[in-house]
């Protein structure tokens, strides 16, 4: 395909779009010429492939030979690029290369291993545990025991029916009774309760709905990538986001080989770096999707000391009425030794028998004589204490499987000669011990249970039972250390400039639990902790709707930071936070009462006349509220690295946690107000100085001098743009204001890009520069030019 248009091998920017069947490739054509004029380089699709139908993210791929029929198959997938090429633009298309949806009746490679058996030339796609089920796999569909859904099963041809599902029959096996039937196939559909422990197949985290791909084999690789592969080489595609690299079996081998066959296009990961972990240095990758990005943006907007407070009014209103959730590192770890004996008890199970095959066939005698419940208990004893996703071939697992994790995992057993399990079980993960296949599938699946249950224990629990501040409680977060200190804001722009200048950024995507907007009025409560606690306790009172204290203070911040919005918004939000975190309810283990009890508090609190109250403490802090929201805007598009920009985030965008944060969005917005201005005019002045902003660019902080200084955040891109922004701004009024600072500018003429025909030189009065917006973006106009 020849571009009408030159379109960037690395993206000024990019804009995310959730395609589904309501919103196909020809309504993000229509979008084009209004996506163009904003500034971007390129649209970031979700996933194309086919999906089952009627999906409305199109994660569940079941044939990746085919772009998804209901978004306009391949031939709208091209017209779209056609059109984008037109107005200068590319495609980044997110990729699934972890799993498939465990929907055999769309999903031709899992019907045919289904019929079968292990000899389908299909049954090394999928990572299955033949023996563990007794050479059958184990289907948890059934609504009931198998004896109770029998009447159900209905043989139909050659097809097994049970309500809308349907699954293959081997052949010559159709007319038999129902029990000989069941026993003849190479499956075994029972109840889905039966999952939890029982699962013999590797699934995206604890959802069965979805089954492991070994992209690791390259037969499966060439098998499941050939079609996008064919897409960049054609140039309808430009780039690739690579969906959940943590649930592979070598993330590392698998990125060198995309690397190869995508001709080196530019690629981001979507990585979850822990807080101090870094990208391995190794994959041949642009960078990251850009969550830890997000964690540093949010926090350059948190006050410290106000999040300490809060923290402290926080366990004043929940924790002597629970005593879960008032210290971070233990409510993740007493979440994460929920998670490996609950959700992924299948995984724990697969993973100690592993280990135990290895260590009783092992040479090494000193190996041997392992009791499979020791071996358990170490493995889960190392893996609740890692601080991170996983270990990686690329990075020294020492400085993640740690001596210091291995001494409190030893603490579990109760005698000493039996603890050095641990030592076994940790030498084994290094690569210290074992040989062969066997000691290689512990320590990949040792690293895969390890994402599992960090993104289980972490994101999915302990985010929705620690809730001091849920600005903070954000993929990627670290909810213990909220705040990030200009100087560590700096540092980490700077290094990111350095080591991963192409890398992605983002403040909101489809996974945030809450958007950008969001989370930048609720770090206001950071500067105003006593106020909003004040608050709490009276819209609380002694009311017996509210069903726990917990919830009621997770609620009433949600209500804050969403403002005004329709009561169906905030009950499915919170009905999915009480299920989430476990401790009355669950999704699996309905507590009907209590669920009834969260209803009638959404509809009588927060949606009702005390959540009224709360949203006119929200209207007091409009003005710190906004400056926030346009400060988080201005850093993301022009701090290193790509932004991303989630649909309709160039206006003021409100969302709370899927699918409430999938709704449809108009594009143009009918009113992108200032925040669509300030969008407009960095993402311009991107795509015109892509040099000031891209590899071969510099990053400097600008500090400000006076009394008010710290509440100036400033940095300058390659010494020809600078950025501005007020944090803190309540502290700040409080204060006394600006009282004369200044910030110094580099040498030459600056002109305001938000603000036409102002301009500044010199050491600018930061009251002045401030004097319109919260925020100042200055674009050199005198002095030296930097060369694009």
């Amino acid at each position: 395909m020849t571009p009408e248009h030159p379109v960037p091998a690395v993206p000024t920017a990019t804009y995310r779009l959730q395609l589904q069947p309501a919103f196909p490739f020809e309504a993000a054509a229509a979008a084009v010429p209004y996506l163009a004029s904003l500034g971007v380089s390129h649209l970031h699709l979700s996933p194309v492939l086919e999906a089952v139908p009627g999906s409305p993210h199109g994660y569940d791929v079941v044939d990746h030979s085919r772009v998804r029929g209901e978004l306009g198959g391949e031939e709208g997938l091209r017209a779209l690029a056609r059109t984008a090429r037109e107005h200068g633009l590319g495609l980044i298309v997110d990729l699934v290369p972890n799993h498939m949806a465990m929907v055999p009746r769309h999903n031709p490679a899992l019907w045919d291993v289904l019929r079968e058996g292990p000899a389908s030339a299909y049954a090394r796609w999928f990572d299955i545990d033949w023996e563990a089920g007794g050479g059958k796999v184990l289907l948890p569909v059934l609504g009931g025991p198998v004896g109770a859904e029998a009447a159900q099963l209905k043989a139909d041809g050659d097809v097994l029916r049970y309500y809308d599902h349907a699954f293959p029959l081997r052949a010559g096996t159709a007319h038999l009774p129902l029990p000989e039937l069941l026993d003849a196939q190479w499956y075994r559909p029972v109840w889905w309760r039966l999952a939890r422990t029982e699962l013999n197949y590797r699934r995206f985290f604890s959802i069965s709905e979805l089954i492991g791909v070994r992209v690791e084999d390259p037969e499966v690789f060439a098998a499941t990538h050939g079609k996008i592969l064919q897409l960049l080489r054609e140039g309808v595609v430009d780039g690739l986001r690579i969906d959940h690299p943590d649930g592979l079996a070598d993330p590392d081998g698998y990125l060198a080989r995309l690397h190869r066959a995508s001709g080196g296009r530019w690629t981001v990961v979507e990585k979850i770096l822990s807080a101090g972990e870094h990208l391995p240095p190794s994959w041949p990758v642009a960078g990251t999707t850009g969550y830890d990005a997000l964690r540093h943006v949010d926090g350059l907007f948190t006050d410290p000391a106000g999040a300490d407070e809060l923290l402290d009014h926080y366990r004043s209103f929940a924790a002597p009425r629970t005593d879960r959730g008032g210290d971070w590192a233990a409510t993740v770890r007493r979440a994460a030794y929920q998670v490996i004996g609950h959700e992924l008890a299948a995984e724990s199970a697969r993973l100690t028998r592993t280990a135990d095959r290895v260590c009783s066939s092992a040479p090494d005698p000193a190996l041997r004589d392992r009791a499979p419940w020791a071996l358990r208990t170490a493995l889960r004893e190392l893996l609740v204490r890692l601080e991170v996703y996983r270990p990686y071939a690329s990075v020294d697992a020492a400085s993640v499987v740690t001596e210091e994790a291995a001494g409190r995992a030893r603490l579990a057993f109760a005698v000493p000669e039996e603890a050095d399990a641990v030592d076994v079980v940790r030498d084994l993960v290094l690569g210290r011990a074992g040989e062969g296949a066997g000691a290689a599938e512990l320590r990949t699946r040792f690293a895969q249970a390890a994402s599992a249950l960090r993104a289980k224990s972490v994101e999915d629990t302990a985010y929705y039972r620690y809730v001091p501040l849920l600005s903070a409680n954000e993929v990627g977060g670290d909810p213990g250390r909220p705040a990030v200190p200009p100087g560590d804001f700096h540092a980490y722009c700077a290094r990111v400039q350095r080591d991963w200048p192409g890398t992605g950024t983002v403040v909101t995507t489809h996974d945030t639990k809450r958007s950008a907007d969001v989370r930048a009025a609720l770090s206001v409560l950071t500067q105003c902790p006593g106020r909003w606690a004040e608050l709490l306790a009276e819209v609380t009172g002694e009311d017996a709707l509210v069903p726990d204290a917990q919830l009621a203070w997770a609620a009433w911040q949600a209500v804050f930071g969403l403002g005004p919005a329709a009561p169906e918004r905030v009950r499915g939000a919170l009905l999915k936070h009480v299920r989430e975190a476990g401790l009355h309810t669950s999704w699996t283990e309905r507590e009907a009462a209590y669920e009834e009890a969260v209803e009638r508090f959404v509809a009588e609190g927060p949606c009702g006349a005390p959540g009224a109250r709360v949203s006119a403490f929200r209207d007091e802090l409009a003005a710190h509220i906004r400056a926030n929201v346009l400060g988080t805007a201005l850093v993301h598009l022009t701090m290193p690295g790509v932004p991303d920009l989630y649909q309709g985030t160039e206006a003021e965008y409100r969302a709370l946690v899927d699918p409430d944060n999938r709704r449809p969005v108009d594009l143009p917005p009918a009113d992108a107000g200032v925040k669509g201005a300030l969008t407009a005019a960095a993402l311009r002045l991107r795509a015109r100085r892509p040099g000031v902003f891209g590899a071969a660019g510099t990053y400097e902080p600008l500090r400000a001098e006076g009394p008010a200084a710290e509440h100036c955040a400033a940095f300058t891109r390659s010494g020809e743009v600078v950025t501005a922004v007020t944090r803190l701004s309540l502290r700040l009024a409080e204060a006394g204001g600006w009282r004369g600072t200044r910030l110094p500018l580099p040498p030459g003429r600056w002109a305001d890009a938000l603000a036409p025909g102002r301009h500044f030189e010199g050491h600018a009065r930061v009251e002045e520069l401030f004097a319109a917006l919260p925020v100042a973006l200055l674009e050199r106009v005198g002095g030296p030019v930097g060369e694009d």
